[in-house]
């Protein structure tokens, strides 16, 4: 789960980048990265931490140009590496630089491929720098125009080598230097894409970004979504060009962009998010009055702030009060996208402060979006007996989270899954709670599905197992549970943060300024660009 942007303008994007990645800065935390194009030259500044503590003044002003991408990151595999932050950059053909939202499921076969057939090098364990390599490897046949230009269909067949070579999910924008911006999606469109644009002084302007609701605070007017194997590029003379670069499988965009992940006021699909929660939570309530007529509920409490959405339309249709019972500290991260389980745990606290005049002899009904490892949920429970409550009960939005997700979105292992080889009963005796409810999968499809009936098909991986890409197995699953359970993460954690400098230094070059000395991932320029 990251956030890409890009845009192409007749004015300086530097704010406009900076602007789109602070509202998509709940698709990642951990890092970012912004690159602009001018006359030539590539100018990029990067690094570990929020997009406001990343970018500061003196840095804005040296991203110069009227076209460039971004990108906020959260590690799939738990490293926080600044080397790994994005976007990232290939010399060969022309000078490229991409960002990418996804994960790459045969990765160890395309790196040696690379490596042994392509004689390319990858310096990184970041997939985003595979997909970035097959790209330009793809335009490199195209490197023998005097004028150093590349055709929209030399684009188009790059971006078909990409489909052709790499499996997995993957939504991406690129910047070529001296030709323009592409950005292309999946063939299954698991991961979200959306271009939009405006006209100012009579010239066209372009955009592309994870969700919807970038392009709403920049004044574009969102086109549609990319669809699902096409390929989108901006010519420098800003001329639009779009090809379906592969026969399209059945489209299967993530269900948990819905659940939990995009802001309610995007639209993903043409399906909007926050009337999808609205409708997970009339299920929700239908089942609780199916299955628990003579249910005590005194009143519906959501866990801020995915669930809210839900947990309104759920008491309403209940005809039970809703009421605010947890006060959120704004500036603690998502606790779902922080690398290793200390850091939730600590965080879950901090994060969360009860009413007790909300809880106390009260039957209350906790509602979070979904529950992945339960730890945090567990807490939250305790806090509800501990400001008084009489009885808790949990629901959960989304049904029982019991596989790891390969898209993209840092699932723990398998077997650190609260409802993996557990009933829900199971569950919720483990979070402490007097009765837990999940949503039936069948009724979140609908509740997704009704925004937007040609959508047949989610990809539901992480409730069934059923990953629509295939190529999924045991072996792999294994593979995955050893880089993704926490042990893993707090020793990748710890090397990151030893090596951040060393690693940054080897594909860059830093600024000689003497207020950026101590900083590994100040503002810099690309290789064989001049000092600015």
């Amino acid at each position: 789960m990251c956030g890409i942007a890009g845009i192409y303008s007749s004015s300086p994007v530097n704010q406009s980048l900076y602007d789109a990645l602070t509202v998509l800065q709940h698709r990642g935390q951990d890092a970012a990265g912004i690159v602009t194009l001018d006359h030539g030259k590539m100018f990029l500044r990067k690094g570990n931490g929020l997009v406001k503590d990343v970018f500061h003044t003196r840095h804005m002003r040296r991203l110069e140009g009227n076209i460039g991408i971004g990108h906020c990151r959260y590690p799939t595999a738990g490293c926080s590496s600044s080397a790994e932050a994005q976007p990232l950059y290939v010399n060969s053909p022309y000078g490229i630089v991409l960002a990418h939202n996804g994960n790459l499921t045969n990765k160890p076969e395309l790196k040696r491929e690379l490596s042994e057939k392509d004689r390319r090098h990858i310096n990184t364990s970041s997939d985003s720098e595979i997909l970035l390599n097959i790209f330009a490897n793809g335009l490199q046949p195209c490197d023998k125009s005097v004028s150093n230009r590349v055709t929209p269909e030399a684009v188009f067949g790059a971006v078909t080598t990409v489909f052709e070579r790499c499996k997995g999910a993957y939504s991406a924008v690129a910047l070529i230097v001296g030709n323009g911006m592409v950005c292309f999606r999946d063939a299954y469109g698991i991961r979200p894409a959306v271009f939009g644009k405006r006209v100012v002084n009579g010239l066209d302007e372009y955009m592309v970004a994870s969700e919807s609701v970038a392009l709403d605070a920049l004044g574009f007017t969102l086109v549609r979504d990319v669809k699902p194997g096409e390929a989108i590029f901006i010519d420098m003379q800003g001329q639009l060009h779009t090809k379906q670069c592969v026969a399209t499988e059945e489209p299967a965009p993530c269900i948990f962009e819905h659940v939990y992940l995009a802001r309610p006021d995007s639209l993903m699909d043409d399906i909007s998010v926050y009337r999808s929660r609205l409708r997970m939570g009339e299920k929700l309530a239908t089942k609780i009055i199916e299955e628990w007529p003579d249910n005590d509920i005194d009143v519906v409490i959501p866990i801020p702030d995915t669930s809210t959405t839900s947990a309104m339309q759920l008491a309403f249709r209940l005809k039970v009060k809703m009421r605010h019972g947890f006060v959120k500290n704004r500036y603690i991260g998502r606790t779902f996208i922080m690398p290793g389980q200390e850091i939730r745990k600590k965080s879950v606290r901090q994060k969360l402060n009860a009413i007790g005049l909300e809880f106390k002899g009260k039957n209350v009904l906790l509602v979070d979006d979904s529950i992945v490892r339960g730890t945090t949920s567990q807490q939250i429970v305790e806090m509800a007996r501990e400001a008084g409550a009489n009885k808790v009960y949990f629901a959960s939005a989304s049904p029982p989270v019991r596989y790891p997700n390969v898209y993209g979105i840092d699932m723990p292992s398998a077997e650190e899954l609260i409802a993996h080889g557990r009933t829900e009963a199971e569950v919720g005796v483990l979070i402490g709670a007097d009765k837990m409810i999940y949503q039936d999968l069948e009724d979140l499809i609908d509740s997704c599905r009704e925004g937007n009936p040609s959508v047949k098909r989610f990809d539901t991986s992480v409730f069934d197992g059923h990953y629509v890409t295939g190529g999924i197995d045991a072996q792999y699953l294994s593979i995955l549970d050893n880089e993704r359970n926490d042990s893993t993460k707090s020793s990748n954690q710890l090397r990151s943060t030893e090596g951040t400098k060393d690693s940054t230094r080897t594909s860059i070059e830093l600024d000689d300024e003497s207020e950026d000395a101590d900083d590994s991932s100040s503002n810099i320029e690309l290789h064989n660009m001049s000092t600015n």
